[in-house]
């Protein structure tokens, strides 16, 4: 029989807020949250914004504040729409949930639906009217990161709470305060650029740290931190267009795919970070800008339906060349 293996439990569940007073950048969305709190009643809740930004982690802080860490287990049914996307959820799943009593003396469940924005248009009428049918025992709280998607039957049921961007001082306070219960010595300046990586997503910054620790190095440094990302240093794509501007492809050509075959990184990758350091340029005019950005797009496009990528990233430098 095999050794048992206790392994490391994630850090974004290890730190994931226990209460609302605990969400970060979110000051509106937390004072209303408490308001229903407060009043012991709750409407049917549509979050959205973009990803890692605290959607998921309040609607569970709320539960427990509502039911308590206890009950909350028994009151509240968690399904991620990406995975259960289809009517059969809404008519099984969901609607077994919701038309069984509340546990504890509760006044009603929550059924949280993530990623709301992938279910069906089919999963979304049936949806629409199961929340109308079971609003005795249950309310729905819908996350989603595009509400364009959800449609407007649902989105006039619920109480709509839109999420902002978390700013890089929220990230990175939350990046020191984990640095210093795990014991990983990361620098400031190692914290901003996995918050440059993650693009404001906290959850991705903190799955991010977490793999760069799981290194053993003493101290975690860019570069150890990018190549745990799967990614080029800024100073290395800067060069790449640089040569590529100067009309120098066969080096720029040579510089990229020795760093794409020896990094094990994809064409996909190259060129959004292409597009992160083209603006990030002073030497180069804006009108040059706007020619290699339409490249780019064009390129990215390709590679999204599945062109050569080899021979579309080639075709990239040849075009900055022009």
């Amino acid at each position: 029989m095999a050794n048992s293996v206790d392994y490391e439990i994630m850090w974004v569940e290890k730190y994931r807020p226990k209460n609302l007073d605990e969400i970060v950048n979110q000051k509106g969305v937390v004072e209303r949250l408490k308001g229903f709190v407060k009043k012991g009643s709750l409407p049917h809740l549509l979050f959205s914004g973009p990803p890692g930004t605290g959607k998921t982690s309040a609607i569970l802080a709320l539960a427990n504040e509502i039911y308590g860490p206890e009950l909350a287990q028994y009151n509240v049914l968690e399904l991620n729409a990406s995975d259960d996307r289809g009517i059969k959820t809404v008519r099984e799943d969901i609607k077994e949930f919701a038309r069984t009593a509340p546990v504890g003396g509760a006044s009603f469940k929550i059924i949280i639906l993530d990623e709301a924005d992938n279910l069906t248009a089919d999963a979304q009428q049936a949806l629409r009217r199961t929340m109308e049918r079971y609003v005795k025992t249950s309310r729905f709280a819908l996350l989603c990161n595009y509400p364009s998607k959800i449609i407007e039957p649902i989105q006039s049921r619920c109480a709509i709470f839109r999420f902002s961007p978390l700013s890089k001082e929220d990230v990175v306070k939350k990046l020191k305060q984990i640095c210093k219960a795990e014991n990983v010595n990361a620098p400031d300046d190692v914290l901003e650029e996995i918050y440059a990586i993650a693009e404001g997503d906290l959850r991705k910054a903190i799955n991010l740290l977490q793999a760069v620790s799981a290194t053993g190095r003493e101290k975690i440094t860019k570069e150890i931190v990018y190549e745990i990302a799967g990614l080029l240093q800024p100073e290395e794509i800067r060069e790449i267009i640089y040569l590529s501007v100067r009309g120098e492809l066969k080096k720029a050509r040579g510089k990229l795919f020795s760093l794409m075959i020896d990094k094990g990184i994809s064409g996909t990758d190259i060129v959004k970070q292409m597009s992160s350091e083209v603006l990030q340029f002073e030497d180069i005019t804006e009108q040059k800008k706007v020619k290699i950005m339409d490249a780019i797009a064009e390129t990215d496009y390709r590679l999204a339906e599945g062109a050569s990528e080899d021979i579309q990233i080639l075709a990239l430098l040849a075009r900055m060349a022009e």
